[in-house]
């Protein structure tokens, strides 16, 4: 799937509901706390802080789909087309950093 196929998923998901796209600030406070969510696994596998042993294993990939989903949420509720955002985005970084670290060498 392309971006925009997902863009288009999400927002055939949403147009289901009479609630619709929440605010952005909604928006902001709920990817945030995606984030969060991501942090606390990523910080229990590999950080200072372990699990309890009672506390379940987390899912990372489903965590990062998580902040997938709220960012295609807020991107469709802006009218912001991310295929073409992403796309300007690398060319950004293209310009800007491709001498900024070390390249591999070919084998």
């Amino acid at each position: 799937m392309d971006i925009k196929d997902w863009q288009k998923e999400v927002d055939n998901w949403i147009s289901q509901f009479e609630e619709g796209y929440w605010q952005p600030s909604s928006m902001m406070l709920r990817l945030i706390e995606e984030v969060g969510e991501l942090a606390r696994e990523v910080n229990h596998r590999y950080g200072e802080k372990p699990k309890k042993p009672s506390e379940q294993e987390g899912d990372l990939a489903l965590e990062m789909a998580d902040i997938l989903f709220i960012i295609i949420c807020m991107a469709n509720s802006l009218q912001i087309d991310l295929e073409k955002s992403f796309e300007g985005m690398m060319e950004k970084y293209r310009l800007r950093d491709s001498d900024r670290w070390t390249r591999k060498q070919p084998e």
